[in-house]
């Protein structure tokens, strides 16, 4: 068994260090994480939502290879133990939930299938003695994938298939007394309810002052917010987010301008390094391509500074 499977099998230990983030590029010191188990070998496809079956040795290899780019970034990884539970979406970690500076708040997904996931979320959140300082309810939806930090007070979120009104109307009750603002933007049908299209599927914050983005689906309102802020738009190529299903945009910052990507789409990369950013590539067309979730849909962040 490898280290990541040994450690997902043991369940990380109970720790009181660091909590909190406030940007989606600072420094990521501890990270939750969870290794595709049989519900995601096996899944099946036209149920999730998966181009076709996958191949399960080559999903977990191209896995593991990720959680040592993530181990080398210096992150600390918690693991939230794999459990027979048939939730195929689990490995996805960044949707159940969001992380505040003041601790975390439970989502609800607009995607059914992934609302057991949410008790997966607290569960780790009590070991790790983390506060849970919110929880959207029906008829709230809201996905992690669909919120995006834009400073230390501003949190943009989208109006999507997995996210509505209902639930950013909770979200933004949660966030104001603590002096965040939460603005909202519209995301377009795209290919439909079905597919997954999160405000993070169309940018990638790789800098305070740096962003990748795909300009045909990014809202121009946020386009115009990022403008006014200062921060530089990097434009992916209609080629390549089609190619890839928008997962060459799915970027992980692991610090200012230091980055994960998936490998094979290199006009992408070249526009991040030619940028100063160090991106390092791994093989993903079994494990991110497929399954329409990458490195930053991977990861849980828990503690950013």
């Amino acid at each position: 068994m490898s280290p990541a499977a040994q450690a997902a099998a043991d369940g990380g230990s109970p720790s009181t260090d660091g909590f909190g983030v406030t940007a989606m590029t600072d420094p990521l010191r501890r990270v939750a994480l969870r290794r595709p188990g049989r519900a995601t070998r096996e899944a099946d496809s036209a149920l999730w939502h998966y181009a076709g079956p996958l191949d399960g040795g080559r999903l977990l290899r191209q896995y593991d290879a990720f959680v040592a780019c993530v181990a080398d970034s210096g992150a600390d990884i918690e693991w939230i133990p794999d459990a027979d539970d048939g939730l195929s979406d689990s490995i996805f970690v960044f949707d159940p939930s969001f992380m505040t500076p003041a601790g975390a708040i439970l989502l609800r997904p607009g995607k059914p299938l992934r609302r057991p996931e949410v008790a997966l979320h607290e569960t780790l959140y009590q070991r790790l003695r983390v506060p849970v300082v919110g929880t959207v309810e029906p008829p709230g939806l809201a996905e992690g994938g669909d919120l995006l930090w834009v400073d230390d007070t501003t949190v943009a979120a989208a109006r999507s298939f997995r996210t509505n009104q209902a639930g950013i109307d909770q979200l933004r009750r949660v966030l104001a007394p603590r002096g965040i603002t939460l603005l909202t933007f519209d995301l377009p049908v795209w290919n439909g309810s079905a597919a997954c299209l999160h405000l993070l599927s169309v940018i990638s914050p790789l800098d305070r002052d740096l962003a990748l983005v795909y300009p045909r689906l990014l809202p121009v309102a946020l386009r115009e917010l990022l403008r006014k802020a200062g921060i530089r738009c990097l434009e992916a190529s209609d080629e390549e987010f089609e190619a890839s299903n928008g997962l060459n945009l799915n970027v992980l910052a692991t610090a200012p301008r230091r980055c994960i990507a998936v490998d094979g789409f290199p006009h992408t990369v070249s526009l991040m390094r030619d940028a100063g950013c160090t991106v390092t590539c791994f093989e993903a067309d079994a494990l991110c391509i497929p399954c329409e979730g990458g490195p930053t849909c991977l990861t849980l962040p828990l503690w950013r500074r």
